[in-house]
């Protein structure tokens, strides 16, 4: 009896061991695939974060790209009026965002790595989806890559989730927190009736654009990008971020099936897109929604003021 008791105590040991071990290689890969955005405007500094997705180019070389919210990075947004073959043009360019990635040994925090990201593809918060794709501009960054959920099965209610997230920016870099799935497909009217999906993992300002995570296999389910009260936040949903990537004809940006389009095409790429026609709304409509999202919804980013220039 007694070597039946040191027997199962020993499997139960076993098997405590290796669920320690799945959990820490779980928490190990999200903190890689986890990474802080800064968009240094100048006059204005955000921070807040993303996720890398790797391919495979031609030469062989891995690409980084990197996924985030749109209102992250739209600071470094810019237009200017062109002439083209004699017509007056409005042209639309981004400065390049970094992306951190903090380096820890023996735990504690040992350095930084920081990287410019070009914007291949935005699609803004307010008549948009929210979404924006970068690429790191140096090749062979990391190997690493997030995996999303592309099944057409919506996740059910209840469903256990992490969120990895840049607590207060770049100082709180790749923090970790849980929650469930604990509400699909909410329609709301000030946010353009886009669809949205609810979790309760803790959230905090540089949260904007962090991965939401199924915790029994770390796919990607979704992208965290606004408050919604108490305990409660709003992620674009991976099935959103599919429909919004299959329009816009970048499915490779999600999905590793399918053929990443050779550099030259990379550069034809429009990078902005409204992603929905909202002319016949007026303005003082659509500015009341905003403020009406800015209020209920709030982006969770960290923003700082930088001091202008005294003009003499």
């Amino acid at each position: 009896m007694k070597l039946l008791k040191v027997s199962l105590l020993t499997v139960l040991l076993a098997f405590s061991s290796i669920a320690d071990e799945a959990k820490k290689t779980t928490a190990d890969y999200l903190q890689d695939v986890s990474v802080t955005i800064v968009s240094d405007a100048g006059y204005s500094r955000g921070e807040g974060s993303g996720v890398i997705f790797s391919r495979k180019n031609k030469d062989g070389d891995t690409v980084n790209f990197i996924w985030t919210a749109a209102h992250v990075i739209d600071n470094l947004r810019s237009e200017r009026k062109v002439i083209v073959n004699g017509a007056p043009k409005t042209l639309v360019e981004f400065k390049d965002a970094k992306i951190v990635k903090v380096l820890r040994q023996n735990g504690r925090s040992v350095g930084q790595l920081e990287l410019d990201a070009e914007v291949v593809k935005y699609s803004d918060a307010d008549d948009g989806h929210d979404l924006a794709l970068l690429k790191v501009r140096k090749l062979n960054f990391s190997d690493v890559t997030v995996k999303f959920y592309l099944d057409k099965e919506i996740p059910k209610l209840g469903t256990d989730l992490w969120h990895v997230g840049s607590l207060l920016g770049q100082m709180g870099s790749n923090s970790m927190t849980d929650g469930v799935y604990s509400q699909t497909g909410r329609l709301i009217k000030s946010l353009n009736k886009h669809v949205f999906d609810q979790t309760t993992v803790a959230a905090f300002p540089g949260s904007s654009g962090g991965g939401v995570f199924f915790k029994s296999d770390a796919r990607y389910v979704g992208m965290l990008v606004r408050g919604a009260g108490e305990t409660f936040n709003l992620i674009v949903p991976a099935r959103r971020m599919v429909d919004w990537a299959t329009k816009n004809d970048i499915m490779w940006a999600l999905d590793p099936k399918v053929e990443l389009p050779a550099d030259e095409d990379l550069a034809k790429i429009p990078v902005e897109d409204v992603g929905a026609d909202f002319s016949k709304e007026s303005e003082e409509r659509k500015k009341a929604n905003r403020a009406i999202a800015s209020r209920d919804y709030p982006f969770l980013l960290r923003v700082e003021q930088l001091a202008q220039p005294e003009v003499k």
